[in-house]
């Protein structure tokens, strides 16, 4: 009786920690703040019609969240994707041969988002080895998570059936849908990050645009230090520190 019940708990334990570590990638504490679940945040749409199918995909797929709903709205982002308080801009564009495919920048300030960007760079995602649908919905969908605060479910390119892994959809894989959309234990994910309410919102429609804190996202060299990278240095995530709680992150995506 006793070696059953050692047995079950150990199995009971095991499960635990599995849930654990697959429901465990929030970025930190970050979340948008918001009196009410769930609550909807507004996607610019500023990409061009080759990648409109994958933003539509994408916010339809991450409004399945219990807490959380996307709706796309006419970008306010501009030529250069402008961060706009209280959204996200969506933006693509030939950003050049500066090694990275897709980044996503979130502003913080005291604890909070209050804005966010992503961009897909088509230097890369013109060539053949990018330029297939798999690969393109992968990184729209894992870079438009962060700018809810969630970070990669996996970065030993194995795929978790999410598009917060880092699975790459290219060569042999090009066909492989795996990967493209967020699974249950993002959405799980985000009931955590997304639990409790405050009496504040930094969700909101605004036209003014907090131009001096946007850092150059074309160039690596303006996105402060390296925090963190993955062990096969196909992601990372840098930190610009701009004083009395106010902090910007990139996330990176590099190009092989």
């Amino acid at each position: 009786m006793k070696k059953i019940i050692f047995t079950s708990f150990v199995v009971l334990l095991a499960t635990l920690a599995a849930s654990t570590i697959e429901a465990s990638h929030s970025w930190k504490t970050y979340h948008w703040a918001r009196t009410v679940n769930p609550f909807t945040l507004k996607l610019g749409d500023n990409v061009s019609s080759i990648w409109d199918p994958y933003l539509s995909t994408t916010s339809a797929d991450w409004s399945v969240s219990q807490v959380l709903k996307t709706s796309i709205m006419p970008g306010l982002g501009g030529k250069n994707c402008k961060p706009v308080l209280g959204r996200v801009e969506v933006c693509n564009r030939k950003y050049g041969n500066n090694g990275w495919l897709g980044i996503a920048q979130i502003w913080i300030n005291g604890g909070h988002i209050v804005q966010g960007v992503t961009k897909m760079n088509d230097t890369y995602f013109n060539i053949p080895k990018y330029n297939n649908p798999n690969e393109k919905l992968h990184v729209i969908c894992q870079e438009i998570g962060h700018t809810f605060g969630l970070d990669h479910q996996s970065e030993d390119g194995s795929s978790q059936n999410s598009c917060m892994d880092y699975f790459s959809n290219t060569g042999a894989n090009a066909t492989n849908p795996a990967s493209t959309h967020p699974n249950t234990h993002d959405y799980e994910q985000l009931e955590s990050i997304y639990a409790h309410l405050e009496t504040f919102t930094t969700v909101r429609s605004s036209t003014t645009s907090a131009s001096a804190l946007e850092p150059d996202g074309e160039n690596p060299a303006t996105w402060g230090k390296i925090i963190r990278e993955s062990k096969n240095k196909k992601t990372s995530v840098f930190e610009r520190d701009l004083g009395k709680g106010n902090k910007i992150f990139t996330f990176v995506t590099w190009a092989e």
